[in-house]
């Protein structure tokens, strides 16, 4: 594996990964009898999102970890951060919660950084170093790309069984005694597990689990389990539709106007487009999709940490702030470890 060349890989959820080598052929639709990763932006505006490796293969969530066991450990010196933009925008979504256009929404916050020792791909290669429950995944393609180790799928899918997850609400670990009762953490996962609930109703037999607290090391959060049996087969790209975004990355309700300007927030705090957008691995019928975040975005050696809160009536900016940074700590550690 060269620095320069381009690759893709996505840890599916029973512990499998398919890693991809370029080039790769873009496409409308996923070939019937073969492989392609789904790469597309958060508006979901790319009209070949699906890209065909020349080449690929199977290994599992420790074997993908040994392919990069040897490469040194990236170093980043990171830019202080103003907080002033981010304040701006929180104002802004404050005043539409009041007005009634939104009930949640989810500006980001962006933390940029040059890398200072090491290459691109060693960013990608950190990331595999985390194990279940989180998810690697990386998008590499000569001098730029994107990686991480996200904790939420988007859904998988395989014939009609579709299995999603609401996760949404954030805190400490050590905090996790007065999370589980934390009013306000509650009731933004609400807004998740119910809006996903109802788009997916009217296409088959929904069951939702109880939410329980998934504990990342670091942070934790809460997590109900999703699944479907569908009525007739469905396509991703329009599983991707209905689902992109969740009100854990997204608008609640989400509407055009809504996500539209929740996409304008995003560019003005100078977000990468793929954040939080769903990245996927069609396999022969078979179709995993999980939500890119928990990672690190580059172009060169100029890098960007990006991370999203979610916002509703009872949000405060100092703890909006300090959720923000918590994550994006969270990807420094395994950066630094």
């Amino acid at each position: 594996m060269n620095d320069f060349g381009s690759l893709a890989w996505l840890a599916r959820p029973d512990g499998s990964v398919v890693l991809g080598y370029g080039p790769f052929t873009s496409a409308a639709i996923p070939p019937v009898d073969g492989v392609a990763f789904y790469l597309q932006r958060y508006g979901l505006d790319q009209p070949e999102p699906w890209r065909i490796p020349a080449a690929f293969e199977y290994l599992d969530a420790r074997e993908l970890e040994r392919r990069f066991s040897n490469r040194p450990l990236p170093e980043c010196e990171w830019d202080e951060i103003d907080a002033g933009p981010f304040a701006g925008v929180f104002q802004e979504v404050m005043d539409e919660i009041r007005r009634g256009t939104f009930e949640k929404t989810v500006p980001v916050v962006v933390e940029e950084g040059t890398l200072v020792s090491g290459s691109p791909l060693d960013l990608a290669a950190a990331m595999t170093r985390q194990g279940s429950p989180r998810l690697s995944y990386a998008w590499v393609e000569d001098n730029q790309g994107f990686s991480g180790a996200t904790p939420e799928v988007l859904f998988s899918l395989v014939d009609r069984k579709l299995v999603t997850m609401a996760l949404a609400g954030t805190a400490k670990r050590e905090e996790r005694v007065v999370f589980a009762v934390d009013e306000k953490e509650i009731r933004e996962h609400e807004y998740v597990a119910q809006s996903l609930v109802s788009k997916l109703g009217d296409i088959g037999t929904v069951h939702r689990g109880d939410r329980t607290i998934l504990d990342l090391g670091s942070l934790v959060h809460f997590l109900s389990p999703i699944e479907v049996g569908l009525d007739e087969s469905q396509k991703p790209s329009e599983l991707i539709r209905r689902l992109h975004p969740t009100p854990a990355l997204g608008p609640h309700p989400r509407t055009p106007g809504t996500l539209a300007q929740l996409i304008a927030w995003r560019r003005r705090l100078g977000c990468p487009y793929e954040f939080g957008a769903p990245f996927g691995v069609w396999d022969h019928g078979r179709f995993d999709a999980i939500v890119a975040i928990r990672g690190v975005w580059w172009e060169g050696r100029h890098v960007k940490l990006p991370a999203g809160c979610g916002v509703i009536e009872v949000s405060r900016l100092v703890n909006e702030w300090r959720e923000l940074r918590l994550k994006r700590e969270a990807v420094k550690q395994v950066l630094a470890s």
